[in-house]
């Protein structure tokens, strides 16, 4: 098996990268423009979840890694969360929701696995 040496080498941190970038670009719509606190927090949350991953990644033991995970996949659901706000608000329509909310999902199980892997 190849030992991966960088965080940005794992598949969850990629993912996670790809929905920092599908946030940012949806808070840049002009029906978010004057709620800065929720742009903000929505964008931390995801930032978040990839941030835990590079953290835990470098920690000292699977068992750290795997609790960092556990981080990561709350700030995930705290970033979904906001998708409803997002939706409920009409900052977003239902096809942008779901299509991050997608992401989301197919995140949440990589990093599910991950964690099983890890805990082996």
């Amino acid at each position: 098996m190849v030992k991966i040496d960088r965080f940005e080498k794992l598949e969850v941190w990629q993912e996670a990268r790809k929905i920092v970038n599908e946030i940012y670009k949806l808070t840049l719509n002009k029906n978010f423009k004057k709620d800065f606190s929720f742009i903000d927090q929505m964008r931390r949350s995801s930032v978040s979840v990839m941030a835990n991953i590079a953290e835990g990644f470098h920690r000292g033991s699977n068992k750290d890694f795997v609790k960092f995970l556990g981080y990561s996949r709350a700030s995930l659901a705290e970033t979904r969360s906001h998708l409803y706000v997002a939706l409920d608000q009409s900052y977003i329509d239902k096809n942008e929701a779901n299509q991050i909310g997608q992401q989301v999902d197919i995140l949440w199980k990589k990093i599910n696995n991950f964690i099983s892997y890890l805990k082996k």
